[in-house]
């Protein structure tokens, strides 16, 4: 999954900051590839409004 962040976290609430960099995005347009698993579809469903998600073949 490529995960890429469409928004910034200016104005957010710290809980979704957190879950951002552990993401391991840091800035808007910053993209990066996780495996499908059930902890990330979990912060991804949390910050669904400042992300986009793409399924990508490893």
């Amino acid at each position: 999954m490529k995960i890429t962040q469409t928004k910034s976290v200016i104005g957010s609430i710290e809980p979704h900051k957190k879950t951002i960099r552990a993401l391991g995005l840091k800035r808007i347009r910053d993209s990066r590839v996780h495996g499908d698993t059930p902890q990330i579809r979990g912060m991804i469903q949390k910050v669904q409004h400042l992300v986009r998600v793409e399924e990508v073949d490893e």
